[in-house]
Protein backbone atom coordinates (compact mmCIF):
# COMPACT_ATOMS: atom_id res chain seq x y z
CA UNK A 1 0.00 0.00 0.00
CA UNK A 2 1.04 3.80 -0.40
CA UNK A 3 1.70 5.66 3.12
CA UNK A 4 3.32 8.47 4.58
CA UNK A 5 6.30 7.77 6.06
CA UNK A 6 8.79 9.83 8.17
CA UNK A 7 12.36 9.98 6.54
CA UNK A 8 13.79 12.47 8.61
CA UNK A 9 13.67 16.09 10.01
CA UNK A 10 11.52 17.72 7.32
CA UNK A 11 11.43 15.11 5.17
CA UNK A 12 8.03 13.01 4.47
CA UNK A 13 7.84 10.76 1.58
CA UNK A 14 4.83 8.33 0.02
CA UNK A 15 6.22 5.11 -0.12
CA UNK A 16 5.46 1.50 -0.99
CA UNK A 17 5.22 -0.31 2.56
CA UNK A 18 3.84 -3.64 3.70
CA UNK A 19 0.07 -3.78 3.86
CA UNK A 20 -1.53 -4.75 7.13
CA UNK A 21 -2.74 -7.84 8.51
CA UNK A 22 -5.16 -8.92 11.04
CA UNK A 23 -2.50 -10.02 14.03
CA UNK A 24 -4.98 -10.18 17.25
CA UNK A 25 -8.31 -11.77 17.72
CA UNK A 26 -9.66 -7.79 17.85
CA UNK A 27 -7.93 -6.45 14.93
CA UNK A 28 -9.68 -4.80 12.53
CA UNK A 29 -8.58 -3.55 8.89
CA UNK A 30 -9.60 -0.25 7.86
CA UNK A 31 -9.83 1.33 4.34
CA UNK A 32 -9.04 4.85 4.51
CA UNK A 33 -11.16 7.38 2.93
CA UNK A 34 -10.06 10.91 4.26
CA UNK A 35 -7.67 11.82 6.62
CA UNK A 36 -5.87 14.55 7.98
CA UNK A 37 -2.91 16.78 8.74
CA UNK A 38 -2.38 17.45 12.27
CA UNK A 39 -0.38 20.45 14.14
CA UNK A 40 1.05 17.19 16.19
CA UNK A 41 2.48 15.75 13.09
CA UNK A 42 4.26 19.23 13.05
CA UNK A 43 6.15 17.68 15.85
CA UNK A 44 7.46 14.67 13.94
CA UNK A 45 8.19 16.46 11.21
CA UNK A 46 10.55 18.80 13.23
CA UNK A 47 11.48 16.53 15.84
CA UNK A 48 10.37 13.00 15.01
CA UNK A 49 14.08 11.22 14.94
CA UNK A 50 13.12 11.59 18.95
CA UNK A 51 10.17 8.97 18.49
CA UNK A 52 10.93 7.27 15.77
CA UNK A 53 12.69 5.03 12.78
CA UNK A 54 12.61 6.23 9.33
CA UNK A 55 9.97 4.64 7.29
CA UNK A 56 7.70 4.74 9.61
CA UNK A 57 4.25 5.10 8.54
CA UNK A 58 2.27 8.48 10.50
CA UNK A 59 -0.95 9.55 10.89
CA UNK A 60 -3.66 9.98 13.17
CA UNK A 61 -7.20 11.19 11.98
CA UNK A 62 -8.35 8.49 9.56
CA UNK A 63 -11.76 7.34 8.81
CA UNK A 64 -12.53 5.02 6.22
CA UNK A 65 -14.62 1.46 5.35
CA UNK A 66 -14.11 -1.56 7.59
CA UNK A 67 -12.23 -4.30 5.70
CA UNK A 68 -11.67 -7.00 7.44
CA UNK A 69 -12.41 -7.97 10.89
CA UNK A 70 -10.84 -10.64 13.52
CA UNK A 71 -12.59 -13.28 14.80
CA UNK A 72 -13.01 -11.75 18.60
CA UNK A 73 -14.14 -8.30 16.85
CA UNK A 74 -18.10 -8.40 17.56
CA UNK A 75 -19.30 -4.48 16.72
CA UNK A 76 -18.34 -4.31 13.61
CA UNK A 77 -18.14 -6.15 10.43
CA UNK A 78 -17.03 -5.12 6.85
CA UNK A 79 -18.74 -1.98 4.93
CA UNK A 80 -19.13 -0.33 8.13
CA UNK A 81 -17.90 2.88 8.15
CA UNK A 82 -15.86 4.28 10.61
CA UNK A 83 -13.81 6.94 12.78
CA UNK A 84 -10.72 5.84 14.18
CA UNK A 85 -9.71 7.67 17.28
CA UNK A 86 -5.93 9.21 17.97
CA UNK A 87 -6.37 7.11 21.15
CA UNK A 88 -6.04 3.64 21.11
CA UNK A 89 -7.53 1.82 23.77
CA UNK A 90 -8.46 -1.78 25.19
CA UNK A 91 -11.90 -0.82 27.01
CA UNK A 92 -10.99 -2.74 29.32
CA UNK A 93 -8.43 -1.25 31.67
CA UNK A 94 -9.10 0.99 34.65
CA UNK A 95 -8.51 3.78 32.22
CA UNK A 96 -10.45 2.85 29.76
CA UNK A 97 -13.67 2.06 31.93
CA UNK A 98 -13.28 5.48 33.65
CA UNK A 99 -12.96 7.50 31.00
CA UNK A 100 -9.35 8.31 30.56
CA UNK A 101 -8.70 6.32 27.72
CA UNK A 102 -5.78 8.13 26.42
CA UNK A 103 -3.49 6.16 29.64
CA UNK A 104 -4.66 2.62 28.01
CA UNK A 105 -2.99 0.19 30.18
CA UNK A 106 -2.74 -2.17 27.50
CA UNK A 107 -1.83 -0.34 24.13
CA UNK A 108 1.74 0.67 24.76
CA UNK A 109 3.24 -2.19 24.59
CA UNK A 110 7.08 -1.15 23.44
CA UNK A 111 6.97 1.25 26.31
CA UNK A 112 10.18 3.61 25.92
CA UNK A 113 11.00 3.75 29.12
CA UNK A 114 9.61 2.84 32.55
CA UNK A 115 8.86 6.58 33.81
CA UNK A 116 6.74 6.89 30.28
CA UNK A 117 3.79 4.55 30.74
CA UNK A 118 1.84 6.31 28.96
CA UNK A 119 -0.84 5.18 26.24
CA UNK A 120 -0.96 3.93 22.88
CA UNK A 121 -1.16 6.45 19.90
CA UNK A 122 -1.60 5.72 15.74
CA UNK A 123 1.31 7.49 14.23
CA UNK A 124 3.39 8.45 17.39
CA UNK A 125 6.33 5.83 16.87
CA UNK A 126 7.70 4.13 20.11
CA UNK A 127 7.02 6.96 22.44
CA UNK A 128 3.36 5.40 21.94
CA UNK A 129 3.07 1.83 21.31
CA UNK A 130 4.61 1.91 17.56
CA UNK A 131 1.51 1.45 16.07
CA UNK A 132 1.39 2.46 12.23
CA UNK A 133 -0.92 5.80 11.66
CA UNK A 134 -3.17 6.04 8.82
CA UNK A 135 -2.02 8.53 6.58
CA UNK A 136 -2.35 5.43 4.18
CA UNK A 137 -4.36 3.41 1.82
CA UNK A 138 -4.93 1.06 5.18
CA UNK A 139 -4.66 0.88 8.42
CA UNK A 140 -4.72 -1.77 10.96
CA UNK A 141 -7.15 -1.14 14.44
CA UNK A 142 -6.35 -2.81 17.34
CA UNK A 143 -8.94 -3.31 19.93
CA UNK A 144 -11.23 -2.32 16.73
CA UNK A 145 -14.33 -2.52 18.94
CA UNK A 146 -13.53 0.06 21.48
CA UNK A 147 -11.16 1.82 19.55
CA UNK A 148 -13.84 3.24 16.55
CA UNK A 149 -16.49 5.09 16.08
CA UNK A 150 -19.43 3.56 13.84
CA UNK A 151 -20.66 6.59 11.40
CA UNK A 152 -24.82 6.15 12.09
CA UNK A 153 -25.65 8.53 9.17
CA UNK A 154 -24.94 7.43 5.44
CA UNK A 155 -25.60 11.02 4.29
CA UNK A 156 -22.83 12.63 6.40
CA UNK A 157 -20.25 13.75 4.46
CA UNK A 158 -16.39 12.47 5.28
CA UNK A 159 -15.49 16.07 6.06
CA UNK A 160 -18.20 16.23 8.89
CA UNK A 161 -17.12 13.52 10.88
CA UNK A 162 -13.56 13.01 10.10
CA UNK A 163 -12.00 15.68 13.02
CA UNK A 164 -13.79 13.20 15.47
CA UNK A 165 -10.72 11.63 15.32
CA UNK A 166 -9.19 14.59 17.10
CA UNK A 167 -9.59 17.78 16.52
CA UNK A 168 -12.87 18.05 17.65
CA UNK A 169 -12.65 15.89 20.89
CA UNK A 170 -9.08 17.37 21.86
CA UNK A 171 -10.72 21.18 21.74
CA UNK A 172 -13.81 20.21 23.54
CA UNK A 173 -11.82 18.36 26.56
CA UNK A 174 -9.58 21.40 26.54
CA UNK A 175 -12.19 23.62 27.09
CA UNK A 176 -13.99 20.95 29.94
CA UNK A 177 -10.74 19.99 31.94
CA UNK A 178 -9.55 23.36 32.02
CA UNK A 179 -13.08 24.27 33.58
CA UNK A 180 -14.57 26.98 31.62
CA UNK A 181 -17.66 28.39 32.92
CA UNK A 182 -20.06 31.11 31.57
CA UNK A 183 -18.58 34.53 31.98
CA UNK A 184 -15.00 33.33 32.39
CA UNK A 185 -12.42 35.31 30.21
CA UNK A 186 -10.37 32.89 28.10
CA UNK A 187 -7.31 33.19 26.09
CA UNK A 188 -6.55 30.18 23.78
CA UNK A 189 -2.79 30.36 22.37
CA UNK A 190 -2.52 29.17 18.81
CA UNK A 191 -5.32 30.08 15.65
CA UNK A 192 -4.50 26.14 14.29
CA UNK A 193 -7.06 23.72 14.19
CA UNK A 194 -7.48 23.08 17.86
CA UNK A 195 -7.00 26.08 18.68
CA UNK A 196 -9.68 27.78 16.43
CA UNK A 197 -12.35 24.69 17.40
CA UNK A 198 -11.07 25.53 21.05
CA UNK A 199 -12.66 29.00 20.75
CA UNK A 200 -15.91 27.62 19.40
CA UNK A 201 -16.38 25.70 22.79
CA UNK A 202 -14.93 28.06 25.26
CA UNK A 203 -18.41 30.41 23.28
CA UNK A 204 -20.46 27.41 23.81
CA UNK A 205 -19.79 27.15 27.54
CA UNK A 206 -20.67 30.76 27.84
CA UNK A 207 -17.01 32.80 28.08
CA UNK A 208 -17.88 36.13 28.42
CA UNK A 209 -14.08 37.20 26.58
CA UNK A 210 -12.21 34.70 24.01
CA UNK A 211 -9.01 36.35 22.91
CA UNK A 212 -7.23 33.99 20.53
CA UNK A 213 -3.37 34.29 19.88
CA UNK A 214 -1.52 33.92 16.74
CA UNK A 215 0.87 35.93 14.82
CA UNK A 216 -0.26 34.81 11.05
CA UNK A 217 -2.71 37.10 9.84
CA UNK A 218 -4.82 34.74 8.00
CA UNK A 219 -5.36 32.77 11.04
CA UNK A 220 -6.14 35.67 13.30
CA UNK A 221 -8.66 36.98 10.11
CA UNK A 222 -10.13 33.22 10.40
CA UNK A 223 -10.50 33.69 14.00
CA UNK A 224 -12.61 36.73 13.69
CA UNK A 225 -14.72 35.36 10.62
CA UNK A 226 -15.74 32.16 11.97
CA UNK A 227 -15.91 32.27 15.61
CA UNK A 228 -16.15 35.42 16.15
CA UNK A 229 -13.25 36.64 18.88
CA UNK A 230 -11.19 38.74 19.80
CA UNK A 231 -7.80 38.50 18.68
CA UNK A 232 -3.98 39.55 19.04
CA UNK A 233 -0.99 39.66 16.86
CA UNK A 234 2.27 38.51 19.08
CA UNK A 235 4.27 39.59 16.92
CA UNK A 236 2.95 43.12 16.88
CA UNK A 237 3.47 43.10 20.68
CA UNK A 238 6.99 43.38 22.62
CA UNK A 239 5.83 42.05 26.18
CA UNK A 240 2.57 39.94 25.31
CA UNK A 241 1.99 38.23 28.63
CA UNK A 242 2.05 41.58 29.87
CA UNK A 243 -0.13 43.32 27.58
CA UNK A 244 -2.41 40.81 27.89
CA UNK A 245 -2.73 40.61 31.37
CA UNK A 246 -3.19 44.06 31.03
CA UNK A 247 -6.40 43.68 28.52
CA UNK A 248 -8.12 41.31 30.93
CA UNK A 249 -7.56 43.31 33.82
CA UNK A 250 -5.48 41.31 36.03
CA UNK A 251 -5.29 37.82 33.63
CA UNK A 252 -7.76 35.61 32.18
CA UNK A 253 -9.80 33.11 34.00
CA UNK A 254 -8.19 30.48 31.68
CA UNK A 255 -5.40 30.30 29.39
CA UNK A 256 -5.19 26.73 26.59
CA UNK A 257 -2.13 26.46 24.94
CA UNK A 258 -3.01 24.69 21.63
CA UNK A 259 0.76 25.90 20.32
CA UNK A 260 3.20 23.14 22.21
CA UNK A 261 6.77 22.68 21.07
CA UNK A 262 6.99 23.85 18.18
CA UNK A 263 5.84 27.71 18.78
CA UNK A 264 8.15 30.13 18.02
CA UNK A 265 12.12 29.86 19.35
CA UNK A 266 13.46 32.58 20.71
CA UNK A 267 17.01 33.33 20.20
CA UNK A 268 17.60 32.25 24.02
CA UNK A 269 15.79 28.99 23.43
CA UNK A 270 18.13 28.57 20.14
CA UNK A 271 21.03 28.56 22.71
CA UNK A 272 19.06 26.32 25.37
CA UNK A 273 18.58 23.85 22.62
CA UNK A 274 22.01 22.74 22.50
CA UNK A 275 23.07 22.47 25.71
CA UNK A 276 20.14 20.77 27.22
CA UNK A 277 17.56 18.34 26.28
CA UNK A 278 14.87 20.67 25.47
CA UNK A 279 13.90 20.78 22.12
CA UNK A 280 11.75 23.69 19.90
CA UNK A 281 10.25 25.78 22.73
CA UNK A 282 8.23 26.56 25.74
CA UNK A 283 7.39 30.08 24.74
CA UNK A 284 3.57 29.41 24.61
CA UNK A 285 4.09 27.88 28.51
CA UNK A 286 5.46 31.52 29.48
CA UNK A 287 2.92 33.48 27.99
CA UNK A 288 0.30 31.66 29.31
CA UNK A 289 2.04 31.78 32.83
CA UNK A 290 2.31 35.85 32.47
CA UNK A 291 -1.51 36.37 31.16
CA UNK A 292 -3.49 33.66 33.22
CA UNK A 293 -5.41 35.48 36.98
CA UNK A 294 -4.20 34.71 40.35
CA UNK A 295 -5.83 30.92 40.78
CA UNK A 296 -6.47 30.58 37.27
CA UNK A 297 -6.10 27.58 35.31
CA UNK A 298 -3.38 26.92 32.19
CA UNK A 299 -4.32 24.14 30.25
CA UNK A 300 -1.73 22.51 28.26
CA UNK A 301 -2.96 20.48 25.00
CA UNK A 302 0.17 21.46 22.35
CA UNK A 303 2.49 18.88 22.58
CA UNK A 304 5.66 19.12 24.77
CA UNK A 305 8.22 15.97 24.37
CA UNK A 306 10.74 16.95 25.81
CA UNK A 307 12.49 18.08 28.87
CA UNK A 308 11.74 22.39 29.61
CA UNK A 309 14.22 24.58 30.66
CA UNK A 310 13.64 27.56 32.52
CA UNK A 311 9.66 26.26 33.29
CA UNK A 312 7.87 29.69 34.88
CA UNK A 313 7.36 27.22 38.08
CA UNK A 314 7.93 30.33 40.65
CA UNK A 315 5.14 32.40 38.30
CA UNK A 316 2.65 29.50 38.58
CA UNK A 317 3.49 28.37 41.89
CA UNK A 318 3.51 31.94 43.82
CA UNK A 319 0.26 32.75 42.23
CA UNK A 320 -1.33 29.66 42.69
CA UNK A 321 -2.13 29.20 39.55
CA UNK A 322 -3.66 25.39 37.97
CA UNK A 323 -1.91 23.63 35.15
CA UNK A 324 -3.48 21.00 33.53
CA UNK A 325 -1.85 18.61 30.53
CA UNK A 326 -2.05 16.01 28.67
CA UNK A 327 -3.38 13.93 25.50
CA UNK A 328 -7.02 14.15 25.42
CA UNK A 329 -8.87 10.53 25.91
CA UNK A 330 -11.24 10.86 23.07
CA UNK A 331 -13.00 7.97 22.52
CA UNK A 332 -16.03 8.58 24.89
CA UNK A 333 -16.31 11.93 23.53
CA UNK A 334 -17.16 10.67 19.82
CA UNK A 335 -20.93 10.02 20.21
CA UNK A 336 -21.85 13.01 22.01
CA UNK A 337 -19.73 15.24 19.87
CA UNK A 338 -21.18 13.37 16.65
CA UNK A 339 -24.60 14.16 17.33
CA UNK A 340 -23.34 17.49 18.00
CA UNK A 341 -22.43 18.31 14.43
CA UNK A 342 -25.44 16.39 13.27
CA UNK A 343 -27.70 18.82 15.08
CA UNK A 344 -25.67 22.16 13.35
CA UNK A 345 -24.59 23.18 17.04
CA UNK A 346 -21.04 23.85 15.23
CA UNK A 347 -19.47 23.41 11.96
CA UNK A 348 -16.03 21.25 11.84
CA UNK A 349 -15.14 22.19 8.46
CA UNK A 350 -15.11 25.84 8.69
CA UNK A 351 -11.30 24.81 9.21
CA UNK A 352 -10.64 22.85 6.18
CA UNK A 353 -8.79 24.90 3.34
CA UNK A 354 -7.06 22.81 1.43
CA UNK A 355 -8.35 18.47 0.36
CA UNK A 356 -5.19 17.05 -1.67
CA UNK A 357 -4.14 13.43 -2.98
CA UNK A 358 -2.39 11.29 -0.04
CA UNK A 359 0.88 11.37 -3.06
CA UNK A 360 0.85 14.98 -2.40
CA UNK A 361 1.45 14.36 1.09
CA UNK A 362 5.75 16.32 0.98
CA UNK A 363 3.85 19.29 -0.61
CA UNK A 364 0.84 18.95 2.02
CA UNK A 365 3.27 18.99 4.84
CA UNK A 366 5.27 21.81 3.71
CA UNK A 367 2.38 24.39 3.08
CA UNK A 368 0.78 23.39 6.38
CA UNK A 369 4.53 23.92 8.00
CA UNK A 370 4.97 27.12 6.13
CA UNK A 371 1.28 28.42 6.39
CA UNK A 372 1.20 28.94 2.77
CA UNK A 373 -2.14 29.59 0.51
CA UNK A 374 -3.77 31.02 3.84
CA UNK A 375 -3.67 27.29 4.68
CA UNK A 376 -5.43 26.09 8.03
CA UNK A 377 -6.42 22.44 7.87
CA UNK A 378 -5.24 19.82 4.92
CA UNK A 379 -7.23 16.79 4.55
CA UNK A 380 -5.58 14.04 2.16
CA UNK A 381 -7.40 11.69 -0.11
CA UNK A 382 -5.64 8.12 -0.96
Amino acid sequence: MRAVTFQGKKKMEVKQVKDPIIEAPTDAIIKITATGICGSDLHLYHQGDLMMDPGFVIGHEPMGIVEEVGSEVTKLKKGDRVVIPFNIGCGECFYCVNEMESQCDNSNEEQANWKMDNGGLFGFGKMHGNHWGGQAEYLKVPFADFSSFVVPDSDMKDEQVLFLSDVVPTAYWSVENAGVKPGDTVIILGCGPIGLMAQKFAKLKGAERVIGVDNVEHRLEHAIRTNPVEVVNFDKEKEIGKLLREETKGGADVVIDCVGMDGQVTITERATNLVTPQRGTISPIETAAEAVRKFGTIQLTGVYATPAANFPLPLIFNRNVQVKTGQAPVIHLMPKLYEMIRDGVFDPTDIITHTMSLDDAPEAYEIFDKKKDNNIKVVLKP
